[in-house]
């Protein structure tokens, strides 16, 4: 669900080129599925369904929306023509002339579109991910008050080895064909561009949506279809995006790590103190650009600079001064989620570090558990989606469903062009179309994807005529702020200015 999880997963769980590898032509044609691809691929693997539809709908402010929902498969196919994986997608749909088309995809990578699907935009939720959520709570799926399916259809697509969707071929051909950066952008733009050509759907006004990886994923994917597949996205927005890997690197004499999560730190100290607010917020990030960044750069050589500096720190984080003075005002993600909340035996959580969880290893030198969100999340998750699919809809399919995939995530490589992020590919994709309007969403408290990253970055963008095309917004909340019922209803204030609508 965020960046790639050989980091985080040990620490807290979890481009557009123009050749395409030689066992995956990225722009291939890619005819329906056949219901043998398994078998034929000599895997002997069940067969996967024919696409289910059922109605549905739900309440919105007082308005009832009747929709279909369908959960169905497109194949990837190699240059030879074989079907290679198969993708699966759930897609809301309601009758409506030139209705817009949103493709919703998350991160990890490993991770399922189901956090957008039952968290987010869908219109239908389950509840995870703030605080007094637990595994154990039914699975129960309700209205979602903070559904986008009043003004645009939706897709949610499964990337291959998480949810349903799978590779045909073996996990080291798997890993060439799809687990790496760059073949990962182009097989997804080809699912979008598939999936608006079996719809009829290529003159539809089209948006992306991206969460966490899925926010690295979205500026590539938009790159790649706009001069690649020839399919343009008026609209993308980023959720908690992990956009640039390479601004947390050389943490022993940049000041730019430190800089990222310190805002964070200091947004998660307010709201335990109920003094949260865009206006408290902005003289801390002040104080990060100019005199917490110039003294950390100063290092040693500015004691007096050095000392003031750690007693800022201390005060915006409400830590132990001691803690702060041994961290040399560098306050370190996971030593911090230990420290805060020491005293009471618990621990923070990096997507959210207001959200606790008992600390079952209180005197291990390091934090020996997963992260307290994380592990709350894939029973609620997995239990809705698999129920919701297999019943609800009636895609009669016995397979196990990965809402978090760890194996995807253990054969991840990185690409020559990872650590360059996603950063040239926005600013090119806003470059090329006058029209592209971009909204990057983060919570206030969420220490994966910090806020602060997004801001720098976007800060740093030439103008191009309108610089207000591409806006950061930050909301109460963590990784997954729209878990967040106030802070939902905010994004949603701001995703319809995006779309145009009321």
């Amino acid at each position: 669900m965020h960046k790639p999880l050989q980091a985080a997963l040990l620490a807290a769980l979890i481009i557009a080129g123009l050749q395409a590898p030689s066992a995956l032509a990225a722009d291939s044609h890619h005819p329906a599925a056949t219901q043998d691809a398994g078998s034929a691929n000599g895997f002997n693997l069940p067969a996967f369904p024919a696409d289910a539809h059922v109605t549905q709908s739900t309440r919105v402010d007082g308005r009832t929306l009747k929709y279909t929902v369908t959960v169905g498969s497109l194949p990837v196919r190699d240059e030879k023509g074989k079907v290679i994986a198969q993708v699966v997608f759930t897609a809301y749909t309601m009758p409506g002339k030139n209705r817009p088309v949103t493709f919703a995809v998350n991160g990890g990578p490993g991770a399922s579109s189901v956090y957008l699907n039952l968290g987010a935009i869908g219109p239908k939720k389950v509840d995870f991910g703030v605080a007094g959520d637990t595994p154990s709570e039914p699975a129960t799926l309700h209205d979602n008050p903070g559904t986008w399916l009043g003004f645009t259809d939706l897709v949610f697509i499964d990337p291959v080895g998480t949810g349903y969707s799978r590779a045909l071929v073996d996990d080291k051909q798997a890993t060439k064909d799809f687990y790496s950066t760059d073949t990962d952008i182009k097989y997804l733009s080809r699912i979008v561009y598939d999936w608006l050509v079996k719809n009829g759907r290529m003159e539809s006004p089209k948006y992306l949506v991206g969460e966490s990886y899925g926010g690295f994923r979205g500026p590539r994917i938009t790159d790649y279809l706009q001069t690649q597949l020839g399919v343009a996205m008026k609209g993308v927005v980023l959720l908690s995006p992990y956009l640039d890997p390479g601004a947390s690197d050389d943490e022993n004499v940049s000041p730019l790590p430190w800089m990222l999560t310190l805002p964070s730190i200091a947004a998660a100290h307010l709201e335990r103190e109920g003094k949260l607010t865009d206006a408290a917020m902005q003289p801390i990030i002040d104080y990060t650009r100019t005199t917490y960044a110039s003294t950390l750069m100063q290092g040693r050589s500015n004691p007096a600079a050095t000392a003031a500096m750690i007693q800022k720190v201390t005060e915006l984080t409400g830590l132990d001064p001691t803690f702060v003075k041994r961290s040399g005002g560098r306050i370190e993600t996971q030593a911090y989620l230990r420290e805060v909340y020491r005293a009471e035996g618990k621990l923070g959580s990096r997507y959210d570090s207001n959200v606790t969880a008992w600390d079952p290893f209180p005197y291990a030198p390091h934090q020996r558990t997963g992260d307290p969100i994380l592990n709350g999340i894939i029973a609620p998750t997995t239990t809705a989606m698999v129920n919701f699919v297999t019943q609800t809809v009636g895609w009669k399919f016995d397979g196990r469903y990965n809402a978090l995939s760890y194996k995807v995530n253990r054969l991840w490589h990185e690409d020559d062009d990872a650590r360059d992020g996603s950063v040239s590919q926005l600013r090119e994709s806003v470059a090329n179309d006058p029209n592209l309007r971009v909204l990057i969403g983060h919570g206030w408290d969420d220490l994966s994807c910090p806020f602060m990253a997004s801001l720098l970055i976007v800060d740093q963008m030439p103008a191009m005529g309108d610089p207000n095309r591409v806006q950061v917004k930050e909301y109460p909340g963590g990784h997954m702020f729209y878990a967040r019922k106030d802070s939902q209803a905010l994004l949603v204030k701001d995703v319809k200015k995006l779309y145009g609508v009321n």
